[in-house]
């Protein structure tokens, strides 16, 4: 049940309070086993999604009331393999069979992020957008919302297009109110502020997230910390929940590659993870306290602040949509 806070200058704000802690599962993997066959893995697109189905019917098995999986889950990140582009034209086929699933095993999915191909035409020639896309599935099997990734990393932007100035959105799920946000939108607290200004309640992110190759972390960085990236995630993810008081759900890709961090987790308030894994592939099924959003607010009335008249940020948006 939801319980309402109403602040002084008479605006309210919907706070969890939970009859019953909400039971998530987090999928941690590379896109496909086998970490000596890496642009094989990246390009198995039908191995991944078979693999992604079997883990979540094992966390409905376990009572999961949401499943989520890794950014790029489905083909892996291989852009300059014409391959690639082709199996993102395909990416209906995939989220429909993922909306099928839902439905069939009474389960809220995030299936990661999906690489979308979208045609275009200008001045006569055609052409494709790509777009890095999460999907929030209900437990009926419709989509509730959807996000395109805003935040590109470096290497991503040659080939991925953003979402630009579109806003960051909410949506009302059986689980709360959720926002969507993709690996390198981490970085960004204003993203997190957009989406806790519309009341989100916990902010789920699909991740990709390497340590030491050439798309990450750069040797100089490595030579003061061979662990930066790691201290980065640990501490971001930590900060971005009490700072927000919101529930985050990370799920990174992991294997026995010493590339992947993984580091996949759920992440509360005032007790910080309660569920975490390392670099191992495997499946986690997490109780969540959401009543812990309420007794954070309490403490640090974040969102009361943000609620009030004159806010003196500039990216301050109204709390009561």
């Amino acid at each position: 049940m939801l319980n309402p806070t109403t602040y002084p200058n008479g605006r309210s704000l919907q706070l969890p309070l939970k009859d019953k802690p909400i039971k998530y599962f987090i999928r941690s993997w590379p896109p496909q086993a086998g970490s000596n066959a890496w642009i094989h893995q990246d390009l198995a697109i039908e191995e991944n999604h078979t693999r992604a189905c079997n883990y979540i019917r094992e966390a409905a098995s376990q009572g999961a009331e949401l499943a989520v999986l890794p950014e790029y889950h489905l083909n892996g990140w291989a852009p300059d393999d014409p391959l690639w582009a082709e199996q993102a034209g395909e990416y209906k086929k995939y989220l429909s069979a993922y909306q099928a699933l839902a439905k069939e095993l009474h389960i809220c999915l995030v299936p990661g992020s999906i690489v979308e191909r979208h045609e275009t035409e200008a001045d006569g020639k055609e052409g494709f957008n790509l777009y890095n896309t999460a999907y929030f599935i209900s437990n009926d099997g419709s989509i509730l919302g959807s996000y395109q990734k805003k935040n590109i990393w470096h290497p991503e932007r040659p080939h991925l297009t953003s979402s630009g100035e579109a806003p960051h959105e909410v949506f009302d799920t059986p689980i709360g109110k959720v926002g969507l946000l993709i690996c390198w939108d981490l970085a960004f607290p204003e993203a997190f502020r957009e989406l806790i200004a519309s009341g989100a309640e916990v902010v789920i992110i699909p991740t990709f997230y390497h340590q030491g190759t050439r798309h990450d972390a750069s040797p100089e960085a490595l030579s003061y910390n061979p662990d930066s990236e790691a201290l980065f995630l640990e501490s971001t993810l930590t900060s971005r929940c009490f700072e927000n008081t919101c529930a985050i759900v990370f799920v990174n890709a992991a294997g026995a590659d010493e590339k992947f961090l993984g580091m996949s987790r759920v992440t509360l308030p005032i007790v910080g993870p309660v569920g975490k894994m390392g670099r191992e592939e495997g499946v986690l099924v997490v109780d969540m306290d959401m009543g812990l959003l309420k007794i954070a607010e309490e403490n640090y009335r974040v969102r009361e602040d943000m609620a009030k008249e004159g806010w003196h940020y500039v990216y301050r948006h109204s709390t009561t949509r």
